[in-house]
């Protein structure tokens, strides 16, 4: 059984209809890479699976529980975290601040040390900024800062939308290298990202978004090498 699985998916903004028909699935411990071009969908099926929109039609089922209409909040307690597109932090609070904010769903206080721990030391920085105030981070810093938040909540998946957005190369190569590692030690993810290049590297399998509509799927590597894919989504 799938850990996650998304079954005809429908999603409507009004009268339009965003999300048609989607199914695909995670299984634990993969990466899995979700791409299309702006507008095609991919972060209204994260809000979907995350419990921030509820579809008209189809089913969320994590680890053989249907979470279609479960309010957010909830769904994290179940061991799902959500890094949000443009990272969101809370931009008075500091950097520890924002930290345990992650762990508010658990009451393990010596497990939640812990966590933070782990979390400092896959990302050094905050630890040198655990007092500064967050919205005065760089960018990159303000990336990282998400993902730890996301981290602290000790998920079983993370769902992570466009972690690349807005940043340098060099920062970029750093926060793919913090996803597989991130990954390596147990935690499954889900990322939706436009730098398909990037995220076909790492992932294990990818689906491939269009109007709404999944057109392909495969091994990641397979479709980095589909001429197709590199046509519209790799620039070659």
């Amino acid at each position: 059984m799938a850990m996650l699985e998304v079954k005809d998916l429908e999603v409507f903004y009004g009268v339009i209809q965003a999300i048609k028909g989607v199914s695909f699935e995670v299984n634990e411990g993969e990466i899995i890479a979700l791409i299309g071009a702006n507008g095609a969908g991919k972060t209204t099926i994260l809000h979907t699976i995350t419990g921030l929109i509820t579809p008209k039609k189809g089913h969320v089922i994590f680890e053989g529980q249907d979470i279609t209409k479960t309010p957010a909040h909830k769904i994290v307690r179940l061991g799902m975290a959500h890094v949000p597109e443009g990272r969101r932090v809370f931009s008075q609070l500091t950097v520890y601040q924002n930290l345990k904010m992650g762990a508010y769903s658990r009451s393990d206080k010596d497990e939640i040390e812990k966590s933070l721990q782990m979390v400092y030391k896959r990302f050094p920085r905050l630890e040198e900024r655990r007092n500064q105030i967050a919205g005065t981070l760089s960018g990159g810093e303000q990336q990282m800062l998400a993902m730890g938040r996301a981290l602290m909540s000790n998920p079983r998946i993370i769902v992570m939308d466009e972690p690349s957005m807005g940043l340098s190369p060099i920062l970029v190569n750093e926060i793919f290298d913090i996803i597989q590692s991130v990954s390596a030690s147990g935690t499954t993810v889900l990322l939706v990202e436009q730098n398909a290049k990037k995220a076909l590297g790492i992932a294990d399998r990818a689906y491939v978004l269009e109007t709404g509509k999944i057109v392909q799927e495969g091994r990641a590597a397979e479709l980095m090498d589909d001429e197709s894919i590199k046509k519209a989504y790799l620039g070659e």
